[in-house]
């Protein structure tokens, strides 16, 4: 959900418009990291604690994530007090991406610890936080991106608990996820600063690498993760520090470089959590 969001797709008038341009606008998300920070907690999950609920509620992430698009284009049109081709449109691939949710649901309560319902129902303030600035185009600040994050994270441990695991380390998993949020939002958001030439500091983004690290050691001291997540979250936090201190990059590189981070601390995370529980 995700995460240096987009603000909505502009109107379009009602009935114009090619409907094949009219479809991509309403229908696909134009946030290039929130596909990687909705994959990252399913993919987390699934490494940790794998189950065929695991994989339907995985799966419900990422569907998720794709309809919030469209709903984002509801809730704009209905707040600001009209109906236009789009609104419609974007209604009806919302229902649709929603029926599939319910089902996805239903596969994962088949055969899965219930349990799984508890870090979902917590992460529920934070998504409605998130639609709420959705709904009145504000999405690109930093509390919608932070709050959709964290949110979204619950996922990995609803696929742990899923998965039977311990409700610490399922605990735990939330923790590293949130913690790698919070700390790549901040950064990000200071390096397009610095890309586009705006006024900007360092610090938000060094204090976020900091705290995201304290966060897993607690975590770790708890039992709820093992060492290796620690030391990947110390790794993704100097790659964070140097890169505020080296020369300008380019905002697509500087993406590819989060995902890359983001992926390799999801598998080193992941298969230490399987190591700690086998």
């Amino acid at each position: 959900m995700s995460h240096t969001a987009a603000s909505a797709p502009a109107a379009a008038p009602a009935g114009h418009g090619r409907p094949t341009v009219l479809w991509r606008e309403v229908a696909l998300p134009r946030e290039h990291g929130g596909w990687s920070l909705t994959a990252e907690p399913a993919v987390l999950g699934l490494l940790a604690a794998w189950s065929g609920p695991g994989a339907a509620l995985a799966a419900g992430a990422m569907v998720a994530f794709v309809a919030r698009t469209p709903l984002k284009v509801v809730l704009v049109d209905r707040f600001r007090h009209r109906w236009l081709a789009r609104t419609g449109l974007a209604l009806r691939i919302a229902l649709a991406e929603l029926a599939v949710l319910a089902a996805l649901a239903v596969a994962a309560v088949a055969g899965s610890d219930h349990r799984f319902w508890v870090p979902l129902a917590l992460a529920v303030p934070l998504v409605a936080v998130e639609l709420w600035f959705d709904m009145r185009s504000r999405s690109r600040r930093l509390v919608p991106e932070l709050a959709g994050a964290v949110g979204i994270g619950s996922v990995a441990a609803a696929i742990a608990l899923a998965g039977g695991s311990p409700g610490r380390v399922a605990a735990g998993l939330w923790c590293v996820i949130a913690a790698r949020a919070a700390a790549a939002i901040p950064y990000v958001r200071v390096q397009l600063a610095r890309a586009k030439g705006r006024p900007h500091r360092l610090w938000p983004s060094d204090l976020a690498q900091i705290g995201a690290v304290a966060a897993v050691a607690a975590a770790w001291a708890l039992d709820a993760v093992p060492l290796a997540a620690v030391v990947v979250l110390v790794a993704s936090g100097l790659v964070a520090v140097i890169g505020l201190r080296v020369p300008i990059r380019p905002a697509p590189l500087i993406g590819a470089e989060q995902s890359v981070v983001g992926l390799t601390v999801v598998l080193v995370a992941g298969l230490a959590t399987r190591l700690m529980l086998a």
